[in-house]
């Protein structure tokens, strides 16, 4: 960060008297400039129909999803107005932090009634609403009202007074109107290249799990003969591999628990205790939090050897997904997961890549109980037939998706860091814009 844009955010803070300024620009505060929160008159036909807009229809670093309609009269009165012009900008964490904001622009009857996590800021007439909604998404902006949230965990917030008092270099209108139309054709640059990347990760997964799907369920030999598995989800198998065997008797399932939260002697010991949120690998050698052998000997948990298999049977990840992981070290779960200890006729590495595979199936299993939690009931998993090819045909099998993953692997790490870098690209050129720190012409 440059000394300049340094002592800005100072300035920002209201930590520095001045804040320098490109020749011709002023300091003012947010203030003084736009009315914040403080909604427009609404005067339309009860029935009228308007934008109905949660948060999960307001994008980060702009835009909204306006799929959703209400008439007006079934709206009440819990919800925050605002109408075509307005910034909007999440309040709570982490959707502030995200980048969660917009112009709003294209509302149904030019009113949209959205969650109230939102504040609503209307750009007087010394500010360009679209220079106002740019400076609303710099980093400048987004890193001080983090450091002004207030609340406890998952419900800080910020206060509107940050905005009020947000201090920030405006130039005339006349380079407000250059900033933007600059900012409006890069970043439309950059999201076309970022949306193309992100079109080729979706490719790669699709890849990925054709790769698997094939060998898992057709093997290596092209030119094998087949027979029909009798399994509805499978199709036809080689002649040669088993068929119809449930889950059940090719696995040990051994489940989990948590240890009392209230006794720290249990906790940050050697022992890894492995929860959904560990599940983003398909090897796990550790996780986030461990517990101690005192918790091992006086509480239900089961250790698990390695080379098990590791599900997740409970949780809102299986709206989507499916995860499974080998855990290459012992561990211990907790209530949310299950262990699949293969025996000596079926491989670990097999059965995971089958798992994998099988994914959009397992999902139409998941059930959702009364608090709204996902799980996959155990009565229905573990009568699962599956086919089971000979243990060295499963082992050339788990070889071979092992190699042709790494290459697609690679590409897909090479294109997840160039979209970030494209994102943090995008960031900080809108913050030097915004604040003065590039020259636009």
């Amino acid at each position: 960060m440059t000394q300049e844009a340094s002592t800005m955010r100072l300035g920002a803070m209201g930590l520095s008297h001045a804040v320098p300024c490109p020749q011709g620009w002023k300091n003012h505060r947010l203030r003084f400039l736009t009315r914040i929160n403080k909604p427009a008159k609404i005067d339309l036909p009860p029935a009228t129909e308007v934008s109905f807009v949660p948060m999960a229809a307001i994008g980060e670093n702009g835009g909204i999803q306006l799929d959703q309609v209400k008439p007006l009269d079934e709206i009440g009165d819990s919800y925050t107005p605002f109408v075509d012009g307005d910034v909007v900008v999440a309040k709570i964490t982490p959707c502030f932090e995200n980048g969660k904001g917009a112009l709003a622009e294209g509302l149904e009857n030019g009113v949209a009634f959205g969650t109230t996590e939102l504040h609503v800021v209307q750009a007087g007439e010394q500010i360009d609403r679209r220079f106002l909604f740019y400076l609303s998404i710099s980093e400048l902006f987004r890193d001080l009202g983090e450091g002004a949230m207030y609340g406890a965990g998952g419900q800080k917030r910020i206060p509107d007074r940050f905005i009020k008092d947000f201090r920030a270099p405006v130039p005339p209108l006349h380079t407000q109107e250059k900033i933007v139309n600059f900012l409006d054709r890069k970043t439309a640059e950059i999201d076309t290249l970022v949306e193309k990347k992100r079109r080729l990760l979706d490719l790669l997964a699709e890849k990925r799990t054709a790769l698997i799907t094939r060998a898992v369920t057709k093997g290596l030999a092209p030119n094998a003969s087949m027979k029909d598995s009798r399994i509805k989800w499978l199709g036809e198998i080689p002649d040669h591999w088993g068929t119809e065997i449930p889950i059940k008797y090719l696995v040990k399932m051994t489940g989990g628990m948590t240890p009392s939260t209230n006794n720290p002697l249990y906790w940050d010991g050697e022992t890894p205790w492995v929860s959904p949120k560990d599940m983003k690998r398909p090897e796990l050698f550790d996780a986030e939090d461990h517990v101690t052998d005192l918790a091992l000997k006086e509480t239900a948990l089961n250790l698990i050897e390695e080379g098990s298999v590791l599900m997740v049977v409970r949780g809102m990840i299986l709206a989507h997904s499916f995860p499974v992981a080998i855990n290459r070290v012992p561990v211990v779960l907790n209530q949310d997961m299950k262990a699949l200890k293969p025996r000596e006729e079926l491989l670990p590495e097999y059965l995971s890549f089958l798992l994998d595979s099988i994914t959009d199936y397992i999902l139409t299993l998941v059930e959702t109980s009364a608090h709204g939690t996902k799980a996959l009931r155990t009565d229905q998993w573990k009568e699962l037939a599956i086919a089971l090819p000979p243990i060295d045909e499963q082992e050339s099998i788990a070889e071979q998706i092992t190699q042709s993953l790494a290459e697609l692997d690679a590409l897909d790490r090479a294109t997840k860091e160039t979209v970030k870098k494209l994102e943090e690209y995008r960031s900080a050129l809108i913050t030097s814009a915004v604040t003065g720190q590039i020259k636009v012409t």
